[in-house]
């Protein structure tokens, strides 16, 4: 077998038995990672079909604690929701076949997701029959069959398992004890994709401004008080459900406990004596390669921990006896002292009543010397039992002496010392600087601090090593009866593994349940609308906590795609931002910042929103824009969600306006729900007639002198009305008034331009024309399923003729009268003498009249843009009003 690693390096020397070679040492992931809660050992394999249709299979082994999770998934040409998957695991290292370096999967993982080591494995490493041999040894004995025959029907899952264990083994030199890996078979439907790219410009995990600041989706959430439950916080906000039966169990269990006080204390004070449960099962079930005495130290604590985890699980189940839903019903059963009765009895019969797990480095090491009971050896080994004793009683004189030790020195030197222990220098003296003016030349290994003085005695250090020379053989001699502990407890692994995923899931639902009574927060409902009264952003809420303004929403088909507009800093960017976050807590099981809230089930979220230009990757603001737009296009399907805020500003306006709108005809096709924040006025009112379109905006007040300015933060209907409101803003940043009165008077004769041409567009008219019909044929659908009865009927239909025609001739009287007004002049006589105004004004604005020239232009693009799409449609209005 041969490994080999990416790297610039050239090949690996021939000498090793195991050929690697590395771009960079193989090191424990950054804590700035966007989706990184915690350093976890992870090892992923990837493997995928042959030909045109892309199957990709993965296979994660998580080191840290005990999990493999296999998967297969039917992706696109861009492998979007493989690069999903392996975000949201985030390994340390990624196994390709040898034959897979110059791929497109391999090159395009490598660009999104750089940060862990990349090996190559030979074919011989990947084979479907070693992965159903490994779940035959490694699985659960209940497992095994279901997860045989799962990856029976997924050839690339089993191979990439089989990969990721037997590199585990032979590179890593870690091997699981049998039947006690947690193995499962994860399929790609049931959960909402995000990409990376969303996860971080939405701060599902981390602050984008600060990674250690708590302000982010993750952060507000994380009430959790176990390890476990943290993790799976953060699981499920990357892949939140979209199964409705799992998402209403949780909202039951919430309600739950949100609404039974003494319950909801009860199980919050029992959560807070649980350890990492997952990480130690995982140490006893590891079996290393060569026993060493920190093996066999870390052993004894193991076991402790393991005494303190089972006897944290009773409290659990007596907290939840009052419990209704079927979610915490099924946890409390998990939870049940029967499940775990064998266990406790087996820690009980070999450990000691009072042993308890020690954060503080001399306190377990006391429980360590005292852990095991003398009384469980049979009369064969009678004699271990006595040095047993005579060790710990050496240990016991020892730590005496040392503090009689410190208590002489105290009194003959007249000073005050203590007597303190760490892990590397054991028992250490500390005294006050203001206690001495000089060293006693008795005391060694001095370490001036701050305010004190650390130092050790020779007596102290030959008391030091006498402790851990009685410490060491007390372990030593424990170690045959912990050994055979371990071995027993690993015959009940599989169900101490269930009650650890049990307590994880409590723990999360009863942070929401926190979060639910602290913040005010509602229950959702799953429907096919999205609708909410009085939402709120759930981190703005936190930082601005009395000053924060609700806002509505809604969304059907028939309002899919809404374009909000206004004055900046009017509060679009956090709105659209909001209704994302908000529809990921309510596919989490949480519960919403609302006073209403009901949400479709969205299978895809997607962010376009402004961060910052990607300065490494040499990548500007606008091809930023470009590129994860065109992700959006390829990817986006009628179940996604997507939120746009300000496309096309990184370029030029007529540019801009004509990119915004093409995508967004695009994207109303799609049928998916769209928030499209943008400042060019011209698409809304192109847009306006479109089928399924809603015009919104960000309310603000403008004092007629423009001299003040102030934010409403609510959504109204139709398209902002403030005209000038960009001026009005650098008003308030004192620019120059001459500056100010140009821009105002420039703005005011292209605005005019603008809505001459618009009035005059034929292009318009048809759209008009043609969403009126569209309009009429929906209205008539729906008259044909009614129930009303034929007199109402024919009053509402006549009634509907009536405003059809004269909204008909509405257009047609406006397209008239602007042909007639004899308005439009000559406009470019007008742009020369705009421009001489602003030249006439200030020299240092003749460019202008160029800008003045590409902006009227713009509109004339869209225009056409709107005429491309309508002329095969035009003949087609024309014959239906003639009917």
């Amino acid at each position: 077998m041969s490994f080999s690693k990416a790297s610039s390096f050239g090949p690996a020397g021939s000498f090793a038995p195991l050929s690697r070679q590395s771009s960079r040492p193989r090191t424990a992931r950054p804590a700035t990672t966007a989706t990184s809660i915690a350093s976890q050992d992870i090892v992923c394999a990837v493997s995928e079909s042959r030909g045109i249709s892309s199957t990709v299979g993965l296979a994660f082994i998580n080191l840290s604690t005990a999990e493999a999770v296999s998967c297969q998934i039917c992706d696109s040409q861009t492998y979007v929701k493989t690069i999903t998957k392996i975000a949201v695991f985030e390994p340390t290292e990624i196994l390709f076949m040898s034959t897979a370096k110059d791929s497109k999967l391999f090159y395009i993982i490598q660009e999104n997701i750089p940060d862990p080591t990349y090996t190559f494995l030979d074919r011989r490493s990947w084979s479907e029959k070693t992965g159903h041999e490994y779940v035959d040894r490694l699985a659960f004995p209940e497992d095994a069959e279901s997860i045989k025959m799962t990856l029976g029907g997924n050839y690339f899952a089993a191979c990439c398992f089989a990969a990721a264990l037997r590199y585990v083994e032979l590179e890593l030199n870690r091997t699981f004890a049998s039947h006690s890996l947690r193995i499962r078979f994860e399929p790609s439907q049931g959960s909402m994709t995000i990409d990376l790219s969303t996860i971080v410009s939405l701060e599902l995990i981390q602050n984008l401004h600060n990674t250690k600041s708590k302000d982010s989706l993750f952060g507000l959430l994380n009430e959790t008080l176990t390890p476990m439950g943290a993790r799976l916080l953060r699981a499920n906000i990357l892949q939140p459900s979209t199964e409705r039966d799992k998402l209403t169990g949780r909202y039951d269990a919430v309600e739950d406990l949100s609404t039974k006080k003494e319950m909801f204390v009860t199980v919050r004070q029992a959560l807070k004596g649980f350890i990492d449960a997952d990480k130690v099962l995982t140490s006893l079930i590891l079996v290393p390669t060569k026993r060493t005495f920190q093996y066999v130290e870390q052993s004894v604590n193991n076991v402790i921990m393991l005494k303190t985890y089972v006897s944290s699980i009773k409290s659990v189940y007596k907290a939840l006896a009052t419990a209704q839903s079927s979610l915490l019903l099924a946890i409390r059963e998990l939870c049940a002292p029967a499940g775990h009765h064998a266990v406790e009895e087996l820690i009980e019969t070999t450990l000691n009543e009072h042993v308890a797990h020690q954060t503080k480095p001399l306190d377990l090491r006391n429980q360590r010397i005292y852990c095991v009971r003398v009384s469980i050896s049979s009369p064969a080994i009678a004699g271990v039992n006595s040095l047993l004793d005579v060790a710990r009683q050496t240990y016991k004189e020892a730590n005496i002496d040392a503090a009689d030790l410190v208590s002489k020195l105290s009194e003959s030197h007249n000073i005050v010392l203590d007597l303190k222990f760490d892990t590397s220098r054991q028992y250490y003296i500390k005294m006050s600087t203001a206690d001495l003016e000089s060293i006693p030349d008795i005391f060694i290994n001095v370490y001036h601090r701050k305010n004190h003085i650390e130092c050790q005695t020779l007596d102290l250090v030959k008391l030091n090593q006498k402790i851990i020379d009685a410490h060491n053989e007390v372990i030593n001699m424990s170690d045959r009866t912990i050994q055979e502990l371990i071995k027993d407890v690993c015959s009940e692994i599989s169900g101490l593994f269930r009650v650890s995923e049990a307590v994880a899931m409590l723990d999360m639902l009863a942070a929401f349940a926190q979060l639910a009574t602290c913040y005010d927060y509602i229950r959702p409902e799953l429907t096919d609308a999205l609708a909410i009264k009085s939402g709120r952003h759930p981190i703005r809420e936190k930082i601005h906590t009395n000053r924060f303004i609700p806002n509505d929403a809604y969304a059907t088909q028939q309002s899919r795609f809404q374009i909000i507009t206004g004055c900046n800093m009017s509060g679009k960017s956090t709105y659209i931002r909001s209704l994302a976050l908000m529809t990921v807590m309510a596919q989490i099981g949480c519960y919403i910042p609302a006073e209403y809230a009901s949400f479709p089930i969205a299978h895809q979220l997607f962010a376009r929103v402004c961060i910052s230009d990607d300065l490494e990757a040499n990548v500007s603001t606008f091809a930023a824009e470009m590129r994860e737009m065109a992700f959006i296009l390829r990817n986006i399907e009628p179940r996604s969600m997507v939120i746009v805020d300000e496309l096309g500003r990184g370029t030029s306006t007529t540019d801009g306006l004509a990119i915004a709108l093409a995508i967004a005809e695009a994207l109303v096709e799609s049928h998916a729900l769209v928030w499209f924040v943008t400042h060019f006025h011209d698409l809304a009112s192109i847009m306006a007639e479109r089928s399924g379109v809603v015009n919104l905006h960000l309310a603000a007040e403008i004092s007629s002198d423009s001299s003040k300015m102030t934010m409403l933060y609510k959504i109204a209907e139709g398209p902002v009305t403030n005209k000038f409101y960009g001026i009005a803003l650098a008003k308030l940043v004192d620019l120059p008034p001459n500056v100010l009165e140009v821009a105002r008077r420039v703005s005011e004769r292209v605005n005019q331009i603008v809505q001459r041409r618009q009035s005059k567009s034929r292009a318009l008219v048809i759209s008009r024309k043609r969403n009126l019909i569209l309009s009429l044929r929906e209205q008539l659908l729906q008259a044909r399923n009614s129930t009303m009865q034929d007199d109402a009927l024919r009053k509402w239909l006549k009634k509907l003729q009536g405003n059809f025609a004269l909204r008909m001739a509405t257009i047609d009287d406006d397209l008239t009268g602007s042909e007639d007004s004899g308005d439009s002049g000559d406009e470019e006589q007008e742009l020369t003498s705009i421009a001489e105004e602003v030249s006439s004004n200030s020299s240092g604005l003749v460019e202008e009249r160029e800008e003045v020239s590409r902006y009227t232009t713009s509109v004339s693009s869209g225009e056409r843009s709107i005429l491309e799409i309508s002329s095969q449609e035009s003949s087609e209005i024309e014959s239906i009003e003639d009917d």
